[in-house]
């Protein structure tokens, strides 16, 4: 690798310091090897951490001049590259001050942050080293490239950014449901209870919350199949999964259920919405005018 820290000088956002590192490695082999970026970007070590609680931490001096990584004794290849990735972040956004001078220390839940509340500062330096780490161990313009023949929403694409990326499940799951290019979502079940949703921009609003059981005509019910099985896709009811309001048409949904070892599964929830249909007919009408309409309506029915 030939990217130095000298390249990313000037750079505050992950996704600006994503940029910029591929603007040097333009021949960035996938899977990233996120080891070798670590140690090429001034980590001077990886090494093991054994503090209950935490998933992973970075240790460095007052001006960064070098870094050290520990990752959970015993975490998978998965959680690991994904746990580099979030403290070399730490490490490399210059806004990043930790608790403790020169320490960071992330739990497990910390590395499921993906929203914060603007004056959460904390919290906002473990969702940014998140979309650090995703950006890099799936790089935006490559994954991109490799889901430009995927064009129908499928969890076997997704489960094939998981193998191609070398990145988790529900770290390819999660990429897939943002960059897939039509209105889906992710539910992620243990125990048939939502643990976590993953529901990018544009798609709908959800009736259901974490914690809450999968709802009760979902295909995940239906003739359970062993791990690792994918369900063909099936048309639910949009009430059962989505917010729905009266007088307005619900979209099309469409689900489709991977079941997982260990009681977990993956749901892929996918809207199609005609946009002419979806728009309000009374959006641009006076008080007045609408009185009329609904009027005129009423008395027709009749």
């Amino acid at each position: 690798m030939k990217v130095t820290r000298l390249d990313l000088d000037g750079t505050g956002s992950p996704t600006g310091l994503v940029t910029k590192i591929l603007k040097v490695e333009t021949d960035l082999a996938i899977p990233v090897k996120i080891e070798e970026l670590a140690y090429q970007l001034d980590i001077s070590e990886i090494g093991e951490l054994t503090t209950d609680g935490f998933e992973g931490g970075l240790i460095t001096d007052d001006i960064r001049s070098v870094g050290g990584i520990l990752v959970r004794k015993g975490a998978n290849r998965h959680r690991r590259r994904f746990t580099i990735g979030h403290e070399l972040g730490h490490f490399l956004l210059p806004f990043h001050k930790p608790v403790k001078v020169g320490e960071f220390l992330c739990s497990r839940e910390a590395m499921r942050l993906w929203t914060a509340n603007e004056q959460d500062r904390y919290a906002r330096m473990e969702v940014e080293a998140n979309q650090f780490s995703a950006l890099m161990l799936m790089p935006p313009p490559q994954l991109r490239t490799f889901l430009a023949g995927m064009k129908t929403p499928d969890l076997a694409n997704a489960l094939a950014v998981h193998e191609h990326f070398d990145v988790s499940r529900e770290a390819a799951a999660r990429a897939y449901a943002q960059y897939q290019g039509e209105k889906i979502a992710i539910v992620v079940l243990k125990d048939a209870k939502i643990l976590r949703i993953y529901r990018p921009a544009g798609f709908p609003e959800l009736s259901v919350r974490n914690g809450q059981p999968a709802p009760r005509d979902s295909g995940f019910y239906i003739a359970p199949g062993a791990a690792g099985v994918i369900s063909p896709m099936r048309e639910i009811g949009a009430e059962h999964w989505l917010e729905t309001k009266w007088a307005v048409r619900a979209p099309s949904l469409y689900e489709q259920v991977a079941h997982q070892s260990g009681g977990f599964a993956m749901v892929l929830l996918w809207a199609e919405i005609d946009d002419d249909e979806d728009a309000d007919p009374e959006e641009s009408m006076t008080s007045r005018e609408r009185y009329k309409d609904r009027i005129s309506r009423s008395v027709g029915r009749y």
